[in-house]
């Protein structure tokens, strides 16, 4: 095993690993899912603005940001194989310094959910809860190839969406909204398995058991695959029994698009799935908002 994690520096001589470190690729599915429950709460954006761009970043750099550094710190042996040249197995950003940096976010987060309003407060004790029991032993749910992509799935697409609704209807959002939530979150499980493929190997030798580990990349593709469809065709029949019919034909056809980016994808996992995360996942994450102005057009919250 490559020892590089162990490698020490005086000081974080590059302030740029800290960004490294928080992953900002990572932060766009929550601020989007957040978006999305913003939209289809129906609620008036302008008035709202300060709000929900104060929410969308407690979603995206804050709180996602906070669960990349706890990730990173909790699985710097793993990285040492997987992933080397990462901020902390390189010795870029040393010592306790990436434990240190998870635990101020951590705190940061609380404080700005808090500020924001107490569904904001707490969403943001679930997510950051779910964020180290992720990561951390003894729990360290990412070691199971059902748990960790859900609880990922549920924090990333389900909770920013239930959030923004809440947050700016100020009490629980209609049960409608909760179960589009949900469903995309559901579907999203299939996409973090997908996220999977690329630790494979070290995944393998640290006793992960992810999907892609258990059953191997082919079936565990055909599994996610299986995932991101079934509550896609829910929505899809709830949007159109809502009365949101263009809504319904809109995001039939991004799924359509799906299906014929999951039959390359299933042509070889392990080299595609970089592949479809750049374009299968799209078109999912395009529906997600289809469907959000389909809820607030429908005007019933």
């Amino acid at each position: 095993m490559s020892v590089n994690y162990i490698k020490q520096n005086r000081s974080i001589s590059n302030p740029l690993a800290v960004l490294e470190l928080i992953k900002p690729i990572t932060w766009f599915p929550p601020m989007w899912a957040y978006a999305c429950g913003v939209i289809s709460s129906g609620i008036d954006i302008t008035p709202n603005l300060g709000l929900i761009i104060l929410g969308i970043a407690l979603a995206g750099p804050i709180v996602c940001g906070m669960s990349q550094a706890a990730n990173d710190w909790c699985d710097r042996h793993v990285d040492a194989i997987n992933q080397p040249d990462r901020p902390i197995p390189s010795g870029r950003i040393p010592g306790l310094w990436g434990l240190w940096i998870a635990i101020s976010m951590s705190a940061l987060a609380l404080v700005i959910g808090w500020q924001i309003g107490v569904w904001a407060f707490y969403a943001t004790i679930i997510g950051v809860t779910a964020a180290w029991a992720y990561s951390c032993e003894p729990i360290r749910l990412k070691k199971s190839g059902w748990w960790g992509p859900g609880i990922v799935a549920l924090c990333y697409e389900g909770l920013p969406w239930f959030t923004g609704a809440a947050v700016m209807t100020q009490s629980f959002p209609n049960l409608n909204i909760v179960l589009i939530a949900a469903l995309y979150a559901i579907g999203a499980h299939g996409i973090m398995t997908l996220n999977d493929f690329k630790a494979l190997k070290g995944d393998r030798q640290t006793g992960i058991n992810s999907l892609p580990v258990k059953f191997g990349p082919h079936k565990a593709a055909k599994i996610a695959c299986w995932v991101m469809i079934a509550p896609q065709v829910l929505v899809i029949m709830l949007m159109a029994n809502w009365g949101a019919f263009a809504n319904a034909l809109v995001i039939s056809c991004l799924l359509i698009g799906q299906f014929v980016a999951m039959r390359k994808l299933l042509k070889d996992p392990l080299k595609f799935a970089p592949w479809y995360n750049a374009t299968g996942v799209l078109m999912f994450v395009l529906g997600m908002m289809v469907c959000a102005f389909g809820l607030r057009n429908l005007g019933a919250f």
